[in-house]
């Protein structure tokens, strides 16, 4: 055969095939998708609205007597669960904001599934630029986790207890997987508040 090295086991040496092209993906959104478009294709999904909440650590923890942390609480719609054996949820928190930061130092939190009756909740705790947490729990009732210590307010539909199992970096958000510590349906009277198209609503 003229032209072609034959290798040792006696079969023809070809070149290589080139690689092929695979191009670099490009930062920030797929081409043709704008921020007000993916906005507005998620917001027709309709979620569920709770309450997460956690308490800060005591400023001295050495000391019995030091105060004890702030409560601090924000509102969520990216909320679901993820295994029923062991129980996991997971609630999406945005970079950087204070519950993801609170999170990232200490595990348990609680979450409150709020009623349709609880929209002034929501909207509280989804302010910009708002008061001090401790003035937002100011006329809420609500007690104590047992095993969290954080707030589950009062007249939820349903209440949990989590500890983080892991968290997750997914863009400009951190996704908190939690085991459930516990879990309780406190309150079986009116309809879950639910967001859509950017509000909050409730079911007809």
């Amino acid at each position: 055969m003229r032209g072609t090295e034959i290798s040792v086991s006696g079969v023809p040496n070809t070149p290589p095939a080139p690689s092929p092209i695979i191009p670099s993906p490009a930062s920030g959104h797929a081409e043709g998708v704008s921020n007000d478009e993916f906005r507005a294709a998620m917001s027709r999904l309709a979620s569920g609205v709770v309450l997460v909440t956690a308490q800060e650590p005591p400023l001295d923890p050495e000391d019995p007597g030091a105060p004890s942390g702030e409560d601090v609480g924000m509102t969520a719609t990216a909320f679901m669960s993820v295994s029923l054996d062991p129980p996991l949820v997971l609630v999406s928190l945005r970079e950087g904001s204070r519950m993801d930061d609170l999170l990232a130092e200490q595990p348990l939190w609680a979450v409150s599934v709020l009623s349709e009756s609880q929209r002034h909740i929501a909207g509280r705790f989804a302010m910009k630029g708002r008061v001090s947490d401790r003035l937002l729990f100011a006329d809420i009732p609500y007690t104590r986790g047992e095993y969290t210590d954080a707030p589950l307010v009062g007249g939820a539909l349903a209440v949990l207890e989590c500890r983080t199992e892991q968290r997750v970096p997914a863009g400009d958000h951190t996704l908190v997987i939690g085991r459930v510590l516990t879990a309780r349906v406190p309150s079986a009277d009116g309809g879950p508040l639910a967001y859509f198209r950017g509000r909050y609503r409730h079911l007809a």
